[in-house]
Parts: C-alpha cells; sequence; structure tokens
C-alpha cells in the first residue's frame, strides 16, 4: 500500500515573518527619528545660547560706542566744529540699544560691522578735533594768555583720553556682578539640610544661598536678584502663590522661582532662598539659574533622586 504525502506550504507562519520585520524596520525608522530630533532640539539651545551671549556682548559696544560719539560731540561743539553726523550716528546706536526685539545671528554680524565703521568716523573725528583746535590756537595767537589757554585745551585733552579709558573699564567691568560660591539644599520637616544628591521625602524646602562677588565699580543702588530653578524638562519651576513671578530677560518675559531686593554697596552680600514647591520633584538633574540687571550672574546644579 502506498501513501503520497505532500506537505503544504506554510502559508501563515510567512505571513507573520514578513509582518515582524516590517514592525522592526518601523521601530528602527522611529528610533532614528528620535534621535535626530534629541540633536536639532540640542543644537537649537546651542545656538539661542550663543545668541543671548553674543546680544550682551553688542549691547555692551553700543553703550561703548554711544558714549564715545558724545565725547567727540560735546568737544567739537565747544570748538564751533559741526556735530550733525555724529548726533545722526548717536540717535542710531541709541534706538537699536533700546529696541526690544531679539536679533538674529545675521543681524548681529551686521550691527557689528557698522560699529566697526562707526570706530574709523572716530578716529577722523579726532583729527578734526585736532585740526579744529589748531585754528582755535591761531585765534588766540594775538592773545596775551595764549599759553595758559594752550594748557587749558591739553589738559581737556588728557580729562578727554582719562574719561574714555574709565567709560571703556566701566563697560567692560559692569557686567561682572556675579554670584559666588553657591550652595542648594534640601530642607526636610524637621529642618535638617542636605547638600546635592538628595531624594523627594527630604524636601520639604529648597535652599539656596550665595553671596555677591566683590566688584568696586558696580554702582551702589538698588539690584533684584532672580532665582529660577529649571527642571529637568527644561522648565523653570514657579508658583505665583508662593512668591513666584515673571521678569524681562533679553525682551522676553521669563518665570521666576524665587525673588529679593537688594540694596547694593559691595559688601559681599550673604542672600539666601527658600521654595516649597507643595509636590514631589521628578528625579534628574536641575539647574539654579541666578539673574540680576537682565543677564545670569551665577549657575548650579543639583540632583533629585
Amino acid at each position: 500500500m502506498e501513501y503520497n504525502y505532500n506537505p503544504q506550504p506554510k502559508k501563515n507562519d510567512s505571513g507573520k515573518n514578513i509582518l515582524i520585520i516590517v514592525l522592526i524596520i518601523l521601530v528602527i525608522i522611529s528610533g532614528i527619528k528620535l534621535y535626530t530630533d534629541y540633536l536639532d532640539r540640542t543644537r537649537k539651545s546651542e545656538e539661542i545660547l550663543i545668541l543671548s551671549e553674543e546680544n550682551n556682548d553688542l549691547n555692551k559696544r553700543l553703550d561703548s560706542m554711544t558714549y564715545q560719539l558724545d565725547l567727540r560731540i560735546q568737544e567739537i561743539e565747544k570748538l564751533g566744529g559741526d556735530i550733525e553726523s555724529l548726533e545722526e550716528i548717536r540717535s542710531q546706536l541709541i534706538a537699536e540699544r533700546n529696541s526690544d526685539r531679539k536679533r538674529s545671528a545675521e543681524e548681529i554680524a551686521a550691527l557689528n560691522r557698522r560699529i566697526n565703521g562707526f570706530s574709523a568716523t572716530l578716529q577722523e573725528k579726532d583729527q578734526e578735533i585736532i585740526r579744529l583746535r589748531e585754528v582755535n590756537q591761531q585765534l588766540f595767537a594775538e592773545n596775551q594768555d595764549l599759553k595758559t589757554s594752550q594748557a587749558t585745551i591739553e589738559e581737556e585733552v588728557v580729562q578727554l583720553n582719562l574719561k574714555q579709558q574709565e567709560l571703556q573699564e566701566k563697560v567692560n567691568i559692569a557686567a561682572l556682578l556675579k554670584a559666588e560660591n553657591i550652595v542648594v539644599a534640601a530642607v526636610n520637616s524637621r529642618g535638617r539640610e542636605r547638600e546635592d544628591g538628595f531624594r523627594n521625602r527630604q524636601i520639604e524646602k529648597l535652599k539656596v544661598s550665595f553671596n555677591i562677588a566683590d566688584n568696586k565699580v558696580a554702582p551702589d543702588g538698588h539690584r533684584d536678584i532672580y532665582v529660577q530653578v529649571i527642571a529637568p524638562n527644561n522648565q523653570p519651576i514657579f508658583d505665583v502663590a508662593k512668591g513666584s513671578g515673571t521678569f524681562t530677560l533679553d525682551g522676553r518675559e521669563e518665570f521666576y522661582t524665587a525673588h529679593q531686593d537688594l540694596l547694593f554697596n559691595n559688601t559681599k552680600h550673604q542672600l539666601t532662598y527658600y521654595y516649597e514647591k507643595g509636590s514631589k520633584y521628578t528625579s534628574g538633574i536641575y539647574e539654579v539659574r541666578i539673574y540680576a540687571d537682565g543677564y545670569q550672574i551665577g549657575t548650579k546644579t543639583f540632583e533629585v533622586k
């Protein structure tokens, strides 16, 4: 007796294999997409930080150039020269400095080139000042007080140079107000403090303390010192009901976590901030950012396990 055995192809198994392969391909594509999106977000964050720093540097240059123009305008006007072109340049710089719009990288580069061009104008005006002084000296040639007048003019030149150097130093140093010795601690319900690497159950309140570094150039006066606690998702932690609010940073409104008024007199002020979140902290790395006068003066990270 003979048996004919013809096994049938397992179509169902073949279809399942194809489906599994398709799913694997989709998972790989999704992974690549997630990774490229992450790289894009990282690049954009770096570009925003660089633009912010470049805008701050550009504003310092605008302040310096405006003051130097003022010095030339005063001197040329006193000597009877034409100041119209310098006043027009000064008005342009003041308008640009007071603008609240956020500049792009191309706009920053273009404005820096304009400022470089104005530097050449200043050199031309310095030569004009010299020529005007020579004319004035000739007008006083028959005056018996010529020597006294000449000495006065020379003294004014010295004072002009000293004022210019002093302003340049102030512009460079004025933004050097810094927070130092920054300490972030968790305070539990019994008042015990623990620094960094703490757990949620240890955080009844978050404590941030630091002091303002010595700065002999910064003028005395009122300062608003803001503390911003940035969560792992790069968003500030705030609660308006517990003292949080908003402040202006580079022309935009930002939320702060805590704030104190300070009467600055260069005595290494010690500042301490407490913030009670009222809910659990997400595990991860947090960043404390400290701001004054519209720029960041210090930063510190801590971890919640």
